[in-house]
């Protein structure tokens, strides 16, 4: 089993209250499981990850699905949700 960090960005930071957080997981199906089991006290935070899109060691996980994705030990899993901004 791998282990690394889960980054949180924006509304994913604010659902989940904390801006990282370690994972122990195979593949990104598995740690998002482990992330809303420990969130279960934040209701938000489940919502959130439904919209959000995900890097893993850099690399966008685009419409790949979650269980296909490895995760490495000592890796990074980037959760942004969508966001909205830029220059006017």
């Amino acid at each position: 089993m791998a282990s690394g960090t889960i980054r949180y960005w924006a509304a994913a930071k604010a659902a989940a209250g904390t801006a990282e957080e370690p994972y122990e997981a195979d593949t990104l199906a598995d740690a998002l499981v482990r992330a809303r089991e420990t969130h279960t006290g934040r209701p938000e935070f489940a919502r959130v990850l439904l919209r959000c899109s995900f890097l893993v060691d850099g690399t966008p996980v685009g419409t790949r699905e979650h269980d296909s994705v490895r995760l490495s030990d000592g890796g990074t899993v980037e959760v942004l949700p969508p966001f909205a901004g830029g220059a006017r």
